[in-house]
Order: structure tokens, then C-alpha cells, then sequence
């Protein structure tokens, strides 16, 4: 699953608001992420997401954990999922168009497990995680375009 969205904000500002870990529940859709461990901003680094809602008997989601396997400043990052629902890599990457425009691309290349249901379950939901991941990556565009200080605004 690939996903891309124009943004109107230079790359390196864009990098920044990507890899603020725990800024990024302000903009992604249902999730809470943090950084678990020395906070380096490089390979290495452990995340731990949460996606879910909460209901009056608890929250409802699974955790995601993540370990950066891949850091390019001002460019890329690769994380690959060791979690126990989600396994395989993601990577975003901010591509500059221009000085003050930038692209980021967001893919997934994800295992599900559960045999053929697993799969027949990520067949079905994919349509939804395409939407949820081009809806919150828009709303990050919406808040750095409309930010003074070129940084999201917390919501």
C-alpha cells in the first residue's frame, strides 16, 4: 500500500513533523504513538503505536510496536513492525518539490497473520487503512500549511 499527498511546506519541515513520534497522534487518524527507549532520532529507535478507540469498558485497538531500521535525515525513515498483529516494513519519505513544496510518500508492506482469513481480513479492510492513512496524512499537510511557525498545531 503506497500512499502520497502534496504538501505545501519545504521537506525538511515536513521530515520534522513525521518524526515528532509523540506529536503525531494530532494528525493520525484513531492512534497514539511513543517512543519507547532512548530518544535518538535514528536506526535503532523503538516506537510503540496504538490504534484504536476508547469505549466506556476500555480501549478498544491493538499496539503496533516498531523498530527504525532505516533513518535518512530530511528524507526517509523505515520501520520495520514486531508486533504480534502487525509484522513487515513502512516507509515514509518526504521527496522536495521545489523549495517551498514537498511530497510525502507513505507504504506499508505489511504481513497479517492468521493464514487465509488473515489475509481475507486485510483484503477487506485495506480499502479502509488506505483511507485513514491518506485522510491523516492530509490533515498533517492542512496543519503545517496553516501553521505559523512551519510546525503542526496541536489539536
Amino acid at each position: 500500500m503506497t500512499i502520497r499527498v502534496p504538501v505545501s511546506a519545504p521537506a525538511p519541515v515536513v521530515f520534522d513533523a513525521l518524526t515528532d513520534w509523540e506529536r503525531q497522534s494530532s494528525w493520525m487518524m484513531a492512534t497514539k504513538v511513543r517512543s519507547v527507549g532512548p530518544q535518538s532520532k535514528g536506526v535503532g529507535d523503538r516506537l510503540e503505536a496504538f490504534t484504536g478507540i476508547r469505549t466506556p469498558w476500555g480501549s478498544v485497538g491493538f499496539l503496533d510496536t516498531m523498530v527504525v531500521s532505516d533513518w535518512v535525515p530530511g528524507r526517509s525513515v523505515t520501520v520495520v513492525h514486531t508486533g504480534k498483529i502487525v509484522r513487515g516494513s513502512g516507509t515514509f519519505s518526504v521527496t522536495p518539490q521545489g523549495t517551498t513544496n514537498s511530497e510525502i510518500a507513505w507504504n506499508e508492506d505489511l504481513r497479517i497473520p492468521g493464514g487465509a482469513l488473515g489475509r481475507l481480513l486485510w483484503i477487506l479492510s485495506s480499502p479502509v487503512s488506505r483511507w485513514a492513512v491518506r485522510r491523516s496524512l492530509t490533515k498533517l499537510a492542512q496543519q503545517l500549511e496553516t501553521s505559523n511557525d512551519g510546525y503542526p498545531v496541536r489539536v
